[in-house]
């Protein structure tokens, strides 16, 4: 299945990916139209708050969307080394989720299967992907936990999830997930319930494991921290869109977008004496069963205008790859609006 690609190939392109969940209350639209890239060797992090369509997104790359409830429309398109994984029949899903595309799924703990030892949970990916016979895929499987900084592997290969820690848990996950050196990893929240010295162990196992295999990795979050130690491009979600991406510096030091704006005021500044107040984003994101006409995030945003209720911005481009939705960017809005608007966010 694998074609050779440069570093810096896109080895995933997903292209207006649109997925509905149908629901009792009538059809939920997760996802509405995004596009992105992903080269070998590069680090994705796609970031929002929750229930802005991330790890949906995430289930869709690896084809788990499971209908009648779950759909992908038709005119959406997601290619790995040029091939339609939407077109590929049972046999060659099975081929690439798991031995081309891995997951570390959210939480370790629900996603590990509490009956079966952990070595037969990495076992199992070695022999359905790599063809091995039991015997070496267990020594293979010791080996796996060793790379990710399990200790004493060769005694807790034999052991149950539920008498693991929860960093060791989530290492597990790494394990299974890489074991048959995927080119996509996608990790979705991977340090979510974890102190903050085990989050930096996870992060630095994950970018040590993305060099050494030159993986492409896709981060799901919505902890910019996370996103500065690890990030080469952020795509920022909001109702199921993408309504910036660009690379890691220009997201930071030159964002566009005023619900951009709002997740970075929100983080707290390394110079704060302890007085400062955190910004808030009021409101709440809209309903998806019945998606808003114009901008998604209009009701929440200080520099809503008319358009922004009735027309969907188009995407502005500020360079290569760096691109927004927004209207305050149209060329019919006067220059001296966004001096003011630039000159309130330098004082603010």
């Amino acid at each position: 299945m694998e074609k050779l690609l440069n570093k810096n190939e896109s080895i995933l392109a997903v292209k207006n990916l649109r997925v509905s969940y149908h629901t009792y209350a009538g059809e939920v639209q997760s996802v509405r139209g995004i596009s992105f890239e992903v080269d070998r060797g590069e680090v994705l992090a796609i970031v929002g708050e929750s229930g802005c369509g991330k790890s949906v997104t995430a289930r869709a790359i690896m084809a788990l969307i499971q209908g009648p409830q779950g759909e992908i429309k038709k005119d959406s398109e997601i290619f790995y080394n040029g091939e339609d994984v939407l077109a590929y029949d049972k046999k060659k899903i099975r081929e690439f989720r798991g031995g081309e595309c891995a997951m570390i799924f959210q939480d370790a703990l629900t996603s590990l299967n509490p009956t079966m030892k952990v070595g037969n949970q990495i076992i199992e990916n070695l022999v359905a992907h790599r063809n091995m016979d039991k015997k070496a895929a267990k020594e293979e499987a010791i080996r796996i936990l060793e790379s990710v900084g399990i200790p004493n592997a060769e005694k807790r290969v034999d052991q149950y999830p539920h008498e693991f820690s929860g960093g060791m848990r989530q290492r597990v996950m790494i394990a299974i997930a890489v074991a048959c050196n995927p080119k996509i990893l996608i990790a979705d929240e991977p340090t979510t319930a974890l102190d903050v010295t085990i989050q930096a162990q996870i992060l630095e196992l994950i970018n040590e494991l993305k060099d050494k295999l030159n993986t492409a990795v896709i981060l799901i979050t919505h902890d910019f921290g996370v996103v500065a130690g690890m990030a080469d491009k952020i795509a920022v979600m909001y109702a199921g869109q993408i309504i910036e991406k660009g690379e890691k510096r220009e997201i930071f030091y030159n964002p566009k977008h005023p619900y951009t704006w709002a997740l970075l005021n929100s983080v707290p500044k390394l110079g704060w004496k302890g007085k400062q107040l955190l910004e808030t984003i009021k409101g709440t994101p809209p309903d998806l069963i019945a998606p808003p006409e114009g901008c998604a995030f209009a009701a929440r945003c200080k520099y809503c205008m008319n358009i922004c209720l009735t027309e969907e911005p188009k995407e502005y481009s500020f360079g290569d790859i760096h691109k927004a939705k927004c209207w305050l960017y149209s060329e019919e809005i006067p220059e001296e609006i966004l001096e003011e608007i630039k000159e309130e966010r330098r004082n603010g």
